[in-house]
């Protein structure tokens, strides 16, 4: 389902994900964009990024998993860690996990843990230019969704990028198999010692009934976001490069393509927050 408000799985970020991180965890990158302080410079091949974070919602491609709607108490939480391995040619080897935690309804895994994302891939970068491979298995309702995600992204002022999100088994996630394009910008600047990033994505479905209860395919979601990181510095670097980070984001759904509103749920926009720290090593 996802990342983040997970975002978003894996929230939260979302247009710098797959630059080397995955975003598009259930929690969808796509449901809150954090912004990591960069590593301290190293000469290791290997590296990482941990991610704590509480959401007000889990967003998984537009889709309000838990139906929250407009209300922002009660979220979860969802903890990450994503490890990376630098290769020759410009390559790097990437593996991650993003996890749903909370008492909205009984667990299939066990206690509060409602989901666990896994995903491994390659990501490639020639000049400003990244792309990244990942395949995905979302873990949850006693089955297991399966993700194949391709994601193109360019380094300057808007960061532009592209994501090709493929469902190949639906698992438990009561829609079909299908492809969503998200197309995404985002800019960063710096006041101080806080970074705030602004994120736009756009989604268009090529598919029908991908979402349960969804009846048609085109657009499905856009989202506005603003995120804020402030880094840790006093803390040294010395095990890794600290930060807090929280913001919003504003979802715009189409209830026939995404489904929101039908079987019960309250609303078709809505508003998303997160908080959380997290630190790249």
């Amino acid at each position: 389902m996802k990342k983040l408000v997970k975002s978003n799985v894996l929230q939260s970020a979302l247009i710098a994900s797959l630059l080397g991180t995955a975003v598009s965890m259930a929690g969808d990158a796509e449901t809150t964009t954090t912004t990591i302080t960069p590593a301290p410079e190293s000469d290791s091949k290997f590296s990482g990024t941990l991610n704590l974070d509480l959401n007000s919602h889990f967003v998984s491609y537009g889709f309000d998993v838990w139906g929250d709607g407009n209300d922002l108490e009660g979220g979860t939480f969802n903890p990450s860690l994503e490890l990376t391995w630098a290769l020759p040619a410009n390559f790097t080897a990437i593996l991650g996990t993003w996890w749903d935690v909370n008492g909205k309804v009984p667990s299939a895994i066990g206690g509060k843990l409602q989901e666990i994302d896994v995903w491994a891939g390659l990501g490639y970068k020639v000049g400003d230019l990244s792309i990244t491979a990942l395949y995905q298995n979302w873990i949850y309702g006693s089955a297991n969704e399966q993700i194949v995600d391709l994601k193109f992204a360019y380094d300057c002022l808007l960061s532009p990028s592209l994501t090709i999100h493929n469902r190949v088994d639906p698992g438990a996630s009561g829609g079909n198999n299908g492809t969503i394009l998200v197309a995404g910008i985002s800019h960063s600047i710096e006041a101080g010692p806080v970074t705030f990033s602004f994120p736009l994505n756009i989604a268009y479905f090529l598919d029908d009934d991908f979402h349960p209860a969804s009846t048609d395919s085109g657009f499905g979601y856009g989202s506005l976001g603003v995120t804020a990181t402030y880094g840790l510095t006093f803390l040294g670097e010395d095990y890794g490069a600290w930060n807090i980070h929280g913001g919003l984001t504003y979802y715009v759904t189409d209830s026939d393509v995404v489904a929101n509103s039908p079987a019960g749920r309250p609303d078709n926009d809505f508003l998303t927050a997160n908080i959380g720290i997290g630190c790249a090593f």
